[in-house]
């Protein structure tokens, strides 16, 4: 079927990957404006902290114990400042994007944003979001652009070496998307020979990397997940790889989209902030022990029904954090 009569046949929600696609100018990008006279958020270098060395890691989900006191050079940043400023994205639906309806901010991620925002600074709207291609979201951090990154972003002893992550606050796992028609049937050979869309920076291209199953994308990537729905849309790629959470986003989007077998992975999503960021560690920590506190009346799980469960049913709570120190 040729890119033109795919596109056709695509629901008429579809557009709605194109309209979030268009809204990407809304959101305030990467720059110097608010960050301070410097540019940046944080101080210079990259941090060493305690945070574990992918070279010896063993349990990359494993962070820094929770503190509802901790304070630190971190925090009194954000503080002084009067803003946290988190990295984000702007079109995973259900999870940060940018809703067409009401021009605001919305998902699962951005609620965690808002939680960890009214910890510290005791309001909820006290965030300055930029958007952050996937590729970017160590680079932000390291170059004091965002004092946090909350982008489904996952844990993994690579990263670790990198950024220092909070606890795990949700379970994923890597899966193929692609259309209903197709006659690709998951992470397998039927992947021969087919185009496959990831986005730069992400785990789904790094497990392409370790076994491709024949299939074409290197020169596929893109910056942003929803890139790769557009792309399917217009017949350029037959599938993407990308998390479950992700993909039943997308899938969501446009019901002639489909996740094809079952995930191949098994991921966890933290919060990331820079190295050495001790302080900001163990307050997020805290933020997390209260946001998953309260059983099926917690505000995990509350966040969980008003953005997830209709695309991800059965889920019943969260990951259970582990600790190290």
């Amino acid at each position: 079927m040729n890119g033109k009569g795919r596109l056709r046949g695509w629901g008429g929600v579809g557009g709605m990957a194109l309209a979030l696609a268009a809204a990407a100018s809304l959101l305030v990008p990467l720059s110097r404006h608010e960050a301070g006279e410097d540019g940046r958020v944080g101080g210079s270098g990259v941090g060493q902290g305690v945070q574990a060395k992918a070279d010896t890691c063993k349990d990359p989900e494993a962070s820094l114990t929770p503190s509802a006191d901790a304070e630190g050079p971190a925090i009194d940043r954000i503080k002084q400042r009067g803003k946290l400023v988190a990295g984000v994205d702007q079109n995973s639906y259900r999870w940060g994007y940018r809703n067409p309806a009401t021009g605001k901010l919305e998902g699962f991620d951005i609620e965690l944003v808002r939680a960890i925002a009214k910890n510290i600074l005791g309001d909820p709207d006290a965030v300055i979001y930029r958007a952050i291609p996937t590729s970017q979201r160590i680079p932000a951090l390291q170059k004091d652009q965002v004092d946090i990154v909350v982008r489904t972003m996952t844990i993994n002893c690579k990263r670790i070496g990198q950024v220092a992550f909070s606890s795990a606050y949700f379970e994923a796992g890597q899966q193929v998307l692609a259309p209903k028609e197709s006659e690709i049937t998951g992470y397998n050979d039927t992947l021969k020979g087919k185009k496959v869309c990831t986005a730069a920076g992400s785990t789904a291209f790094d497990e392409l990397e370790k076994k491709s199953y024949g299939a074409v994308y290197k020169n596929l990537t893109v910056p942003s997940q929803l890139d790769c729905l557009v792309r399917l849309q217009l017949g350029q790629v037959d599938a993407v790889v990308t998390d479950n959470a992700l993909a039943a986003g997308q899938a969501a989007q446009d019901p002639a989209a489909q996740l094809k077998g079952t995930r191949f992975t098994t991921e966890y999503y933290g919060v990331a902030t820079k190295l050495g960021n001790d302080d900001l560690v163990r307050r997020i920590n805290q933020v997390l022990v209260d946001y998953r506190s309260g059983g099926a009346d917690s505000p995990w799980m509350k966040a969980y029904r008003d953005w997830l469960a209709a695309d991800l049913p059965g889920i019943s709570g969260p990951p259970e954090p582990k600790y190290r120190s």
